[in-house]
């Protein structure tokens, strides 16, 4: 839930048992603090924030969408849905037999210009339109395919099963502006430096070095929503360089943070 003092919004989950339709839309406005308790659908469900950073915590790890990304969650996934800022989002509900083509894994991907005018539209469309050969079934048609072929990126931030190791990796993530090294981690757990490097890419699928970038950068989105200088984001996060930041925050978000947040 959110941190550093703010007020926190229970957002009311949907009472659906069913899709009415293989396809259903929900429009939000959320305030700043927003979640959701932790829970599952039977149901896929594809959220993008229009604007505001959406981002999705699971046991495997927590995923972050900027403005014009969205988030993949598989059918029976036990996810929570988190707003650290005020944030416009659209959820897509689909049926599991209407996209049989998606894998079981949580995953951020990157909303087209295609994507989006096609989610606009039919988030404008009844909730029970018409089926069968008709202009709507059609539209749902071709928007389930765009969603099928939308690119993946990498802002997720895996987590270790490893029960010590995961409690640092919180240490990190509470305070991202810390720099312990994988020496003092390693000491910490009383093992050697090498076997910790091991543990941790195994655990999490990257290095220690990798997924500490990643944590900071993903921990500055919500500070420059918030209106944050680029360097004070940069400080927060550990960063002694404000050009650095930049550097590496282009590197993952392919823009930089002004450019981002015009997006």
């Amino acid at each position: 839930m959110p941190a550093n003092g703010q007020v926190s919004l229970e957002r009311t989950l949907p009472t659906l048992t069913v899709l009415p339709r293989p396809l259903y839309a929900r429009a939000e406005s959320l305030s700043a603090g927003s979640w959701t308790p932790p829970h599952r659908h039977d149901w896929v469900q594809f959220s993008y924030a229009i604007s505001g950073v959406l981002g999705v915590h699971t046991a495997e790890g927590s995923f972050f969408a900027p403005p014009q990304w969205g988030i993949w969650i598989p059918a029976d996934l036990e996810h929570q849905v988190v707003t650290s800022m005020r944030a416009e989002m659209r959820s897509l509900y689909v049926r599991r037999e209407a996209c049989v083509w998606a894998d079981e894994r949580c995953r951020v991907l990157e909303v087209t210009p295609l994507a989006r005018e096609l989610i606009k539209g039919f988030c404008l469309l009844p909730v029970d339109y018409p089926e069968g050969d008709s202009r709507e079934a059609r539209l749902v048609e071709v928007l389930l395919d765009q969603l099928a072929s939308l690119p993946e990126v990498g802002f997720s931030l895996p987590l270790p099963r490893h029960s010590r190791l995961l409690g640092l990796c919180n240490e990190l993530i509470e305070s991202p502006e810390q720099n312990v090294t994988l020496h003092e981690w390693a000491e910490r757990l009383g093992t050697s430096e090498k076997t910790l490097m091991r543990l941790f890419q195994r655990e999490t699928g990257l290095s220690f070095r990798s997924w500490r970038q990643r944590m900071r950068l993903l921990s500055s989105l919500s500070l420059l929503e918030d209106g944050n200088s680029v360097t004070t984001a940069a400080l927060s996060s550990g960063y002694d360089s404000t050009s650095a930041f930049i550097a590496a925050f282009k590197s993952l978000f392919r823009f930089t943070p002004g450019e981002l947040f015009k997006q």
